[in-house]
């Protein structure tokens, strides 16, 4: 081995030590996203003019869906407690048991029997709020709550000192007067909203704004109203002043969450989803007792009230058809939804929970059964696995012509299956079982009902959606052995034995 000469060996020797490679300096986790939810009440599909309504313009919704994913095709359930429910816990009405408005009211007479429904949403249970709080996140409530009744909480909030025991940290105080008159809090669930994200926008943050508006009563500020009925907007019925007045406003206050957002440097960092509990009003019928009528079905249904018609949907709140379950849904998420686009990816309101739990990085604890997916890849313009879309609405409400069905979605086609009966177009009682078939991709508007012409395809999503109904497992309505065609459809507040 070559030796090295003594005045090189005397160098090395004399050189300080050099200092150990400094370990590098770690890349600090990228902070999750904050979130704001805005959920509506009773917002159809069609009243958004970047869905294609003209009656009253909507540009800050409209810049949401410019700046983001605008859904063509989100699903949820066509009453107001079953999607709230399925919302905070990712799971179908068939499995949670909340597939009915609380409180408590039924058919108990009618011809198929109403199973039993939970009526208290749990507060033991896992949900999208605890979920998020584990995750770090500061947590809030704003508005319509709706998923119990008692010292909790009930239809109009939950209760400031029980929001901890569904994961909330902070839940806004009610507005002044009711939620029935005014703005409907609009403007002071707005307020509380913003408040919470000034105070915690050093942390990420989640904010569940959950609005009254459009819910009957429909109220809006007098001056819009005015300025609608000057315009020529009718005071009641279809596109009536106040409706289209409430439509406004309710646009006007997301541009000042969204300038709110901007004033506080949040814009970049939030995800913002906006959709609606279920369809808007259409049309609303009643129980044959708010017009007098005898209750074994002999008179057809009368007109009670009409809102906003739905079209190119079919109907609209608390029925089966698009009108009731396809709602606006809009995402922005700068740096991660692709600003502009359009998805036609059927999506349902069970999805939301494993999607922002992903986005927050965490997922539900393994003893809470998940039924939704993660809709990322939706948001960045990819597709979603093929899968089959339910609905389980085993009731009566003839508010809505109501009668107990389920529901499948596979592809573009869709099927309805009524167990015991139901109402045809004409609002007439039609006793029997009976499926309806649609082919939404050519018939959006269910104009044309292809059962008798398709019987085999018919006859297999009804097998599959009882094997569905099976699996949860959850009842598969039938014959009401306490039926009583003299009172069928007499609707009651008070349980018989076999309601419970």
């Amino acid at each position: 081995m070559r030796r090295l000469s003594l005045p090189l060996r005397l160098l090395l020797v004399a050189l300080p030590a050099l200092p150990a490679p400094a370990a590098p300096t770690p890349t600090p986790a990228p902070r999750p996203p904050n979130i704001l939810f805005i959920l509506t009440d009773d917002q159809g599909w069609a009243s958004l003019s970047c869905y294609g309504g003209r009656r009253v313009l909507t540009p800050h919704l409209d810049t949401l869906a410019r700046d983001g994913v605008r859904f063509t095709d989100a699903y949820v359930m066509p009453q107001c407690t079953p999607t709230r429910a399925a919302l905070l816990s990712g799971q179908h009405s068939a499995r949670n048991g909340m597939w009915h408005v609380i409180p408590w009211y039924g058919s108990p007479w009618a011809p198929v029997r109403e199973p039993a429904f939970r009526e208290q949403f749990p507060r033991e249970g896992f949900n999208l709020a605890k979920g998020l709080r584990a995750a770090g996140y500061a947590t809030a409530i704003a508005g319509k709550w709706h998923l119990t009744t008692g010292a909790d909480g009930d239809y109009t909030s939950l209760r400031p000192e029980a929001g901890p025991a569904y994961g909330f940290d902070f839940v806004a105080p009610r507005g002044p007067g009711t939620q029935n008159e005014g703005d409907k809090w609009v403007d002071h669930l707005t307020d509380q909203t913003l408040g919470f994200i000034a105070r915690h926008r050093d942390r990420p943050w989640f904010a569940y704004l959950a609005h009254h508006t459009l819910h009957g009563k429909v109220s809006a500020p007098a001056d819009l109203v005015a300025k609608h009925r000057a315009a020529g907007a009718p005071e009641a019925g279809f596109h009536h002043a106040t409706y289209l007045a409430a439509l406004e406003h309710l646009d006007a206050s997301v541009g000042r969450l969204l300038a709110g957002l901007d004033a506080l440097g949040q814009r970049e960092q939030t995800m913002v989803v906006f959709t609606s509990d279920n369809g808007g009003v259409d049309t609303s019928w009643g129980p044959p007792a708010m017009s007098g009528d005898p209750a074994d079905g002999s008179v057809p249904l009368r007109v009670r009230l009409e809102e906003y018609d739905q079209a190119p949907l079919r109907s609209g709140k608390g029925t089966p058809y698009e009108g009731g379950i396809r709602v606006p849904c809009l995402v922005r998420w700068p740096g991660v939804a692709r600003a502009g686009h359009v998805s036609s990816e059927p999506i349902h309101v069970i999805d939301w929970l494993p999607t922002l739990l992903a986005a927050a990085g965490t997922r539900a604890p393994a003893g809470h059964v998940v039924d939704g997916i993660d809709l990322r890849p939706a948001l960045t313009g990819g597709t979603l696995p093929a899968r089959a879309l339910h609905w389980y609405l085993p009731l009566y409400d003839l508010r809505w012509a109501a009668t107990p069905c389920a529901v499948v979605r596979e592809g573009d086609w869709k099927l309805i299956e009524h167990f015991g009966d139901s109402f045809a177009s004409d609002l007439s009682y039609r006793p029997g079982r009976r499926l309806e078939l649609y082919h939404l991709a050519s018939d959006v508007g269910e104009t044309e009902d292809r059962a008798a012409a398709e019987p085999a395809r018919a006859a297999r999503m009804s097998a599959q959606l009882h094997a569905w109904i099976r699996a949860i497992p959850a009842e598969i309505p039938g014959a009401n052995p306490h039926a009583d065609a003299s009172r069928r459809f007499t609707e009651s507040r008070v349980k018989q034995p076999w309601n419970h």
